[in-house]
């Protein structure tokens, strides 16, 4: 690889749009991972892509909330047995990012991320024939108790104050809206101007599918290792050969800890794995995402059915699925949507590398001069994706750009 080539570990979404981006500022792109392009990850992504997701998962008071968590049967939050020796330091860490100011300043760099989402998915699609993988979209935060939902709540609050419009409604309007919703939903708040992916594997395989047509080279292989070379640039050790390169731009969401340690960097990066059920013969439909704000769950129709997303399991990224988790969202659902038919059911589970802030590490790696970061985007890959791009092309083709890494930076902690 030449020395105006970039060489992107793992081709998930984030690697995806990364390629793309280099490529737009004219520099060469080899992608290396295990798996297909894509498929992944954000592969199980409920399919929300929302320029005001900018709320972090640790707000003020979120420590009242999990021992309740914990303790319910049908809660989002687990955490495997196994890993509490890693959980315990990551959950101080977490709760430590949960005052208001922390949670302005994250929501902040957020914005940074979030807030062209859907139009750089969009620009990224055009002319694939496949530009109807990204439809207008409201988000609806459905709640069963008509005098719970109120825009002064922090969390909404802080939406706003970035542009979101926003708007309450009672039963009579979400019917209206989503008329498969159970009538135990009794009011909502609905998040406006954004979109949703009806297909996020799809959307994966086609934009990879346009780097490749446009000349990045896709290597299938497991990156073992990272060490410097003779000549001063990187050797990647993959599981088929060793490669040379001179710049990386590391995209390979949780393992990234793992080829980051034996460098002398070790990051608070925890696998915070999500389950999904996909409905191909569901039945029923729904016009926008809609989340379940009791069950922490999202639904969304798909092009392959209606997908069921959530649960928070804190375990080792390789740790085999728990098969329990089908049968919880499967009855979340139903409970959601009273007309669907469960009798064909689709199972996955997917790994989010989130660290204790919410927010990706994302530029140079300090001390490690070619290396560079575009990993741990947590509950938010598909949304941050694009911009994550912008931001690591723009840096490795020396342009010029008014905005700070210092939130995104991989030694913050």
């Amino acid at each position: 690889m030449s020395e105006d080539s970039v060489t992107i570990i793992g081709a998930g979404i984030v690697g995806i749009c990364c390629a793309l981006s280099l490529q737009e500022r004219g520099i060469h792109v080899r992608l290396v991972d295990r798996g297909e392009p894509g498929q992944e990850t954000s592969f199980g992504n409920a399919g929300v892509i929302s320029p005001w997701s900018v709320i972090p998962q640790a707000m003020p008071g979120i420590w009242k909330n999990i021992p309740r968590m914990l303790l319910s049967r049908t809660g989002p939050l687990t955490v495997h047995p196994t890993f509490w020796p890693k959980m315990v330091p990551w959950g101080l860490r977490f709760l430590r990012q949960s005052s208001e100011a922390k949670a302005r300043e994250i929501s902040d760099a957020m914005d940074l991320l979030c807030r062209p989402s859907v139009d750089l998915y969009r620009r990224h699609l055009q002319g694939t024939g496949h530009e109807g993988l990204v439809v207008d979209s409201f988000y609806v935060h459905a709640f069963r108790h008509a005098d719970r939902p109120t825009l002064d709540s922090l969390d909404y609050k802080m939406r706003r104050e970035k542009g979101a419009e926003l708007e309450v409604i009672g039963a009579e309007a979400l019917r209206a809206m989503e008329p498969a919703l159970s009538h135990d939903f009794r009011a909502a708040v609905v998040i406006k101007g954004q979109a949703r992916a009806v297909s996020p594997g799809k959307i994966g395989q086609v934009l990879a599918e346009k780097a490749i047509m446009r000349g990045a080279e896709f290597i299938k292989a497991e990156v073992t290792g990272l060490s410097r070379s003779a000549n001063g640039g990187w050797e990647i050790r993959t599981t088929n050969e060793i490669l040379q390169a001179e710049r990386i731009v590391l995209a390979a969401g949780v393992w990234s800890a793992v080829l980051l340690r034996p460098l002398g960097l070790s990051v608070p990066l925890a696998a915070e794995r999500g389950y999904h059920v996909e409905f191909p013969k569901a039945g029923v439909t729904l016009k926008n995402s809609v989340m379940d704000v009791d069950a922490k769950i999202v639904a969304s129709s798909m092009a392959d059915g209606v997908r069921v997303a959530g649960s928070s399991e804190f375990a080792d990224a390789d740790a085999p699925a728990d098969p329990r988790k089908k049968a919880l969202l499967t009855q979340q659902a139903r409970a959601m949507l009273p007309d669907l038919d469960p009798g064909e059911v689709n199972f996955w589970m997917g790994r989010r590398p989130s660290f204790p802030d919410s927010l990706p590490s994302i530029g140079p790696i300090p001390a490690q001069h070619g290396l560079f970061s575009a990993f741990g985007h947590s509950h938010y890959g598909l949304m941050m994706a694009p911009k994550t791009g912008e931001m690591v092309a723009d840096l490795l083709a020396n342009r010029t750009s008014n905005v700070s890494l210092e939130a995104f930076m991989a030694d913050r902690f």
